[in-house]
């Protein structure tokens, strides 16, 4: 059976559920417990390794049952395995029984019985099923899943260029279901034989953080499925913004969540404050905002090692939002911060309607008197780039180009470079740049074609209602 054959067979199933009421994100969260649970049993039978499952509680308990029998024994098992450490207790964290119909249950645990042994396939292979669940779940399910699904071009496009080396610390201070950790741990595996760096580079290269339960045990599951942190995750759930635990990293691959205000703020080291329903105090942080995404950003500013690197992704506000929070942190990025390269992303390719977003490279340097980003380099990909999930999605190829031109640093028409001096006249140090001409705007032959305008017009719409929805909330 091939790997496009099992996914789709496991996803099938999902169909029949929902019409039965299960949801798509609750099947992938059973089948999580139940395929850790599976491979788990499978490590002892057929690797002759220790189980890290209480006895009473692994596979074999469940399998040999069936009925109301099966349904109790499987809702003990979530409460126990909630309360271990490690690993396990990142996976079951707050774990329910969603399939509480025992013959639905029985189903799902004599498919994942029949479709093994699951650790004698490869590696990648599980990963992948794995990915291929979560991304149609992110694609068909609209209350919010695809917020933690960064498109993966996106993510191979900037672990390319960052280019992370073997011994290096990685984190993503906002992992969703663990997508830059995965890249960049393909992207490392190649560089070393040696069983000691190998084994360094599973167990203690890599550091996530999710402020969602349910997405951090997905991040843990997906790293586990590929072989990273066989025995303690090296996800976690908690805030980030909560303040500074002092670790520093080499690399930061991110894409936080977007949205334009979140429900707390962080008080700056200028002690302003707002009126909000929670507030951080951060001394770490030049300026008070209730922007999430500014506040990601000085975050990241200040985890990072010395001369550490940066790639994340962050929507246009960003690039131009007026106000001393959004102008002091731009033009701290660019005194203090080499912020070297900018990639203007194409609308249509995220699976939250009208994103408009960019990635934003920058090495963090010693303190210095002097200004520390001597150019920008902006690469436009989204004037006269249409794409769609469907008909046009964004492929790897697609931005080979960028990855080139950010190698190699020579313009051409999508590549310019952009001198500090230039930037610091800007009104509001607004860094949203662009120069290409919008070739719709002024020839009806080069419109895309209908059914891209269409889907176009029907992101932006539901960009619009979700802003309505956003104000009416806060009016609340």
């Amino acid at each position: 059976m091939t790997n496009e054959q099992l996914v789709s067979k496991v996803w099938n199933y999902a169909h029949v559920l929902r019409d039965q009421g299960i949801s798509y994100g609750d099947y992938i969260e059973q089948i999580t417990y139940l395929l850790f649970l599976k491979m788990d049993q499978e490590r002892v039978d057929l690797l002759g390794e220790a189980s890290s499952v209480p006895p009473k509680w692994n596979w074999s308990q469940l399998a040999g049952k069936s009925g109301d029998e099966l349904e109790l024994q499987y809702r003990h098992t979530l409460e126990a395995l909630a309360k271990e450490a490690g690993l396990i207790g990142t996976i079951f964290r707050k774990a329910q029984n969603k399939l509480s119909d025992p013959a639905k249950l029985t189903r799902v645990v004599s498919l994942i019985e029949k479709e093994g042994p699951w650790i004698g396939i490869e590696v990648d292979v599980k990963g992948e099923i794995y990915e291929g669940l979560l991304e149609k779940n992110a694609s068909e399910v609209k209350s919010g899943a695809g917020q933690y699904f960064t498109p993966r071009p996106v993510i191979q496009a900037i672990v390319d260029c960052i280019d992370p080396k073997i011994g290096e610390t990685i984190c993503d201070p906002a992992c969703g279901t663990g997508g830059f950790l995965l890249c960049a741990y393909d992207h490392l595996k190649g560089q070393s034989q040696d069983r000691d760096k190998i084994r360094a580079l599973k167990e203690n290269t890599f550091t996530g953080i999710d402020i969602v339960d349910e997405v951090v045990r997905l991040s843990a599951m997906n790293l586990y499925l590929h072989g990273v942190g066989n025995h303690s995750s090296p996800v976690r759930q908690g805030d980030a913004l909560s303040g500074d635990d002092g670790k520093r990293f080499d690399v930061v691959l991110t894409n936080p969540p977007f949205g334009k205000k979140s429900s707390y703020t962080v008080v700056g080291e200028d002690g302003q404050i707002t009126t909000e329903r929670e507030s951080y105090e951060r001394e770490d942080f030049k300026f008070t905002t209730s922007n999430k995404q500014f506040n990601f950003l000085q975050h990241i500013m200040t985890v990072l090692e010395s001369n550490g690197r940066a790639g994340v992704v962050l929507p246009d506000n960003v690039l131009f939002e007026a106000g001393r929070a959004g102008e002091g942190i731009r033009k701290r990025l660019l005194e203090n911060f080499n912020f070297h390269t900018l990639l203007r992303l194409p609308t249509g390719i995220w699976y939250s309607p009208g994103v408009k977003a960019n990635v934003l490279f920058f090495d963090k340097r010693p303190a210095s008197k002097d200004v520390q980003t001597k150019s920008l380099w902006v690469y436009d990909y989204r004037t006269n780039v249409h794409k769609t999930l469907k008909t046009k999605p964004l492929t790897k190829a697609d931005l080979s180009d960028f990855v080139q031109c950010f190698k190699t640093r020579k313009e051409n028409e999508r590549f310019r470079e952009f001198a500090y001096d230039e930037l610091k006249t800007r009104d509001k140090l607004n860094l949203d740049i662009f120069w290409l001409k919008d070739d719709s705007l002024e020839d009806i032959e080069s419109l895309p074609e209908p059914d891209i305008i269409a889907q176009e017009i029907v992101e932006n719409l539901e960009a619009a209602l979700d802003q309505f929805r956003s104000v009416a909330e806060e009016l609340k």
